[in-house]
């Protein structure tokens, strides 16, 4: 028998492609909002010659933002791709001094949590990961009166109805905090790749960045993700919107986080200009009339109101990844 999920993909594709249709433009540049803050952006990158590790960081700090958008944003060249290079690049790589913190299985386990006609929650779990899978994610569905626990989550993926099929949209590593969204697909490309990765949360270093989340809590009737930090405060993320175009996650912040960390970071892999998940960066200072531009390896800190990382041309690594672009900082929270 169809899931749910996947009987209604029938019903529900034609509206969402409707919904979807590409854009004949660039992402447009955000208007002038008066009650932007500028936030301190700082390069922590560092050079590797391996494809596989990211060596890219940048972090974003102040201690008086309480809402922010992260939007994934197909590249400017997207509809230029004929070959979508997406397979891992193992050259010059050494993995073998990686951690590998055993689980409870031998084998892989993925199970559905959460689904309707439009939405599903994918929980895997590993033999093996690099941290301890300690952070329970719970499912609070208030219609139905039901809240449920799950343990031992390696990664949670989110997936929506589109063109009569399931999409992949957005994916987090509960036990390290680490997210990756991509739009639907642009035009007539049947699947887009993942790139870039984002931290949102008090971003500290164990071995590598990460977030310590205490819980994770989906929303079922908000469809919203409520994160509890271990080092203090909580975050509410939620898909503002999704198209062909791109994918916009509007975060909030509740209670007293940590003011010696950053509140988020952006994680991607740098080589070469032909090898890259990121080479390039753009920020726009508070009251400028133009942005900075840099090499993603070159640039080292600035005061900004938006963050733009990507490229402006094709990768041999996950070509079609999507760029992108942290901004919309507030010293209030989003309503």
């Amino acid at each position: 028998m169809k899931s749910q999920f996947l009987a209604a993909l029938a019903l529900v594709g034609s509206a969402a492609a409707a919904l979807a249709q590409p854009a004949q433009h660039a992402l447009p540049a955000r208007a002038h909002d008066p009650d932007d803050i500028a936030v301190a952006v700082a390069n922590r990158s560092e050079p590797v010659l391996c494809a596989e590790k990211d060596n890219i960081q940048i972090d974003f700090a102040s201690p008086a933002v309480k809402s922010f958008r992260v939007q994934a944003a197909h590249p400017a060249y997207i509809g230029a791709i004929n070959v979508d290079r997406y397979l891992p690049d193992f050259t010059a790589c050494d993995m073998s001094g990686d951690p590998a913190v055993a689980t409870s299985t031998k084998k892989t386990i993925r199970r559905t949590i959460f689904e309707t006609p439009e939405l599903q929650l994918v929980a895997w779990t590993y033999p093996t990961f690099w941290r301890a899978a300690k952070t329970p994610v719970r499912i609070v569905d208030s219609e139905t009166k039901t809240d449920r626990a799950f343990n031992e989550i390696h990664l949670l993926q989110v997936w929506t109805a589109h063109r009569e099929r399931a999409e992949e949209v957005l994916v987090v590593y509960p036990p390290d905090g680490y997210w990756r969204a991509r739009p639907l697909p642009f035009g007539d490309m049947r699947w887009t790749a993942y790139g870039s990765s984002f931290l949102i949360g008090p971003v500290e270093t164990q071995e590598r960045p990460i977030v310590d989340i205490k819980e994770i809590v989906f929303d079922a009737q908000a469809k919203s993700f409520r994160l509890v930090f271990a080092r203090g405060g909580s975050a509410n993320l939620k898909i503002g919107a999704l198209d062909s175009e791109h994918l916009a996650l509007d975060v909030t912040f509740d209670g007293a986080l940590p003011t010696d960390l950053p509140f988020a970071s952006l994680r991607s892999m740098y080589i070469t200009e032909a090898n890259n998940d990121a080479a390039r960066i753009a920020w726009k200072p508070k009251g400028e009339k133009r942005w900075g531009e840099a090499s993603i390896m070159d640039f080292k800190s600035a005061e900004a109101t938006e963050i733009w990382a990507g490229r402006a041309s094709l990768s041999r690594h996950n070509t079609s990844a999507p760029d992108m672009i942290f901004g919309a900082f507030k010293a209030q929270a989003r309503k």
